[in-house]
């Protein structure tokens, strides 16, 4: 009876030493959540929580192909390419003039992609004409008489003068 009390004892010492397996390390891929400003943000583990956050919560439509960054400056990850046209969920504006993406239809920040390259909805396509007439605006050529007898006029593209 003793040998069981003592072979017991010894069984209850031997695990009491023991520690719980460590919790494993979150991947890029889980989703954790964040609040910011009163805010509750959810995002990959990959993506980082701002440290400011002023509520939108409106579509917009991208102006270019920009990459969607981990974090809200060009020092982040790329985690993705925006596809130009698409309409996304600006969640909010972060520090540095960043907006916060969503997909649409989905509440969960995807990253983080600057201020220009995205545009209200409604103004996309306004906003496309204007850059259009930018583009296509003629160059004035630049002409001047040299020696009464010629004339050099200035390549728009470099700004070099061509004697003729």
């Amino acid at each position: 009876m003793n040998m069981r009390i003592v072979l017991a004892l010894l069984f209850v010492f031997g695990v009491s030493g023991c520690k719980a397996p460590p919790k494993p390390a979150p991947g890029d891929d889980t989703i954790v959540t964040s609040e910011v400003n009163g805010v509750t943000l959810t995002h990959r583990y990959a993506v980082l929580a701002p440290t400011e956050f002023t509520p939108i919560n409106q579509n917009y439509r991208a102006l270019y192909p920009a990459s969607v960054m981990s974090k809200p400056d060009f020092g982040g990850k790329v985690i993705r390419q925006l596809e130009a046209g698409k309409t996304y969920v600006v969640l909010g504006q972060v520090e540095r003039f960043w907006m916060a993406l969503a997909d649409e239809g989905k509440e969960e920040l995807i990253g983080y992609v600057p201020m220009r390259a995205v545009v209200k909805s409604d103004l996309y396509d306004k906003t496309l004409r204007e850059d259009r007439r930018r583009r296509v605006a003629p160059k004035k050529q630049t002409c001047v008489t040299v020696d009464g007898s010629g004339k050099a006029c200035k390549n728009a593209n470099s700004g070099t003068w061509i004697i003729d």
